[in-house]
């Protein structure tokens, strides 16, 4: 049994996923392709039935946000060569004290373990290649590098885990 849980994002969330992105270490990658800070995530996109939104909570303290997403949604997306069914995922910790604690890639692995259970094939993520703490995280968490990349979102580094052959 994991120390993660994964609770659907709600209208109630969003004031704290705002003050989660406005912490330094938030703020720093969590940015639109032209660098500036990323909008707040708004009510529209909880509804947006491409992407699933996760609080997760750490012995029953919420601490950090997930999404996975169909990358096929979007045309010329960057993972668009995954097989059918694949997700993308993007995350943070909201917490400052959390960083540097090795939650980062536990829960990301978690998260990542009961999507592949559910028949996901790949799992691909995208940090930027100089956010060595995210790509750590990533390869702790079973992801490998694939290719950077330069895309409508900036630079990235892409990182697949895919599952496990079955025996």
């Amino acid at each position: 049994m994991s120390v993660y849980d994964f609770r659907p994002v709600s209208n109630g969330d969003l004031p704290l996923i705002e003050s989660w992105i406005k912490t330094p270490a938030v703020k720093e990658w969590w940015i639109e392709a032209d660098g500036e800070p990323a909008d707040p995530i708004g009510e529209d996109e909880l509804d947006d039935p491409d992407i699933a939104m996760w609080i997760v909570s750490y012995r029953s303290t919420p601490f950090a946000f997930i999404q996975d997403y169909d990358p096929h949604a979007w045309p010329g997306h960057h993972f668009r060569d995954l097989p059918p069914r694949s997700r993308g995922i993007d995350q943070f910790i909201g917490i400052p004290e959390m960083l540097g604690c090795g939650h980062g890639s536990a829960f990301i692995k978690a998260h990542v373990d009961r999507l592949l259970a559910n028949g996901v094939p790949v799992v691909g993520t995208d940090p930027h290649p100089s956010n060595l703490r995210a790509i750590r995280a990533y390869e702790k968490a079973g992801f490998r590098s694939k290719a950077e990349k330069t895309t409508e979102w900036g630079r990235c580094l892409l990182m697949e885990r895919q599952a496990e052959p079955a025996a």
